[in-house]
Order: structure tokens, then sequence, then C-alpha cells
């Protein structure tokens, strides 16, 4: 059961500037010039508090980056890529002799398990990456240019 809330029936046309994941309340948002215009419930990582430090840890990354490629042939319902690891990452990563990990994406449901979405976005499933249902993937691919940021907040 995806929230999703939008003014407007010419809403869903505009393209939005910026994209807000707050961990803590599992939730991503799309704005445009600074007002939320859609609001969607969202998995993360299996471990999501702090940030990620290194591939494997099961965390969704905390910081400001951009959204700078897509793939509509994803083993998932469409994804957007997140431009994670920045050189604070790797740098930090490396310091503590570990590869930072990448791969961090906004996506769907697994393909041909969108059903499951009630189920599945209860709780944190995926790797590091951010999850929604596939209706509301539909909906940030419709909105969401490349080269968008996305600041992801504890």
């Amino acid at each position: 059961m995806a929230l999703t809330i939008a003014w407007g029936s010419a809403v869903a046309a505009d393209p939005v500037d910026r994209v807000l994941v707050h961990k803590a309340e599992r939730r991503l948002e799309l704005l445009r010039d600074g007002q939320v215009v859609a609001a969607m419930p969202v998995a993360l990582g299996g471990d999501p508090l702090g940030h990620k430090q290194a591939e494997g840890d099961g965390r969704t990354p905390e910081g400001v980056y951009r959204l700078d490629w897509r793939n509509p042939a994803s083993a998932y319902h469409r994804s957007m890529h997140v431009s994670y690891p920045d050189d604070d990452d790797v740098a930090r990563a490396r310091a503590g002799g570990r590869d930072p990990g990448g791969m961090i994406m906004i996506h769907g449901q697994r393909n041909n398990f969108g059903w499951l979405a009630p189920v599945t976005q209860l709780f944190d499933w995926t790797d590091g990456c951010i999850a929604v249902t596939n209706a509301d993937m539909d909906i940030i691919w419709s909105r969401v240019p490349d080269g968008t940021v996305i600041e992801i907040r504890p």
C-alpha cells in the first residue's frame, strides 16, 4: 500500500528538482522549489542505522549525492543510481582497509514480485538501496530527471 501525495492534475507531469529521504521515517519526498509535491514510504538496507561504511554492511548511505543514471532493464522494477560513493566515502573506507561499495539505487520491487510490496515494504530488506513500490517507482521515474540532487538524512 503506497502513500502518494500529489496536488493538482498537472503535478504528475512536472519534473522535481530535489529528492529527500528521511531514513528514520522511512519516507522519500519529491520536492520542487522547496515544496514537497509527492511523498512515499521506503524500505532501506537491512542494517539502516548510520552512514554506509563499506560493501556488505547493509546500510543505506547518508549525505548529498546525485541521481546520475537510470536502468530501465534492472532486475527490479526500474532503478535510478545514487552517486555513492563520493571522494569522502572512498577515503573513509580505504582508511579502514575496506571497499566502500556502490551500486546504491532507488528501485521498485524485484521483477515479477511487485505483488509482494504490501509485505516487503513493511521491513528493511535491501543491501543498502532505497526500495519503493512499483507504482511509486513509476512516479519517481517520470518526475526525477538524471542529475537531480538526492539528500539522504539519518
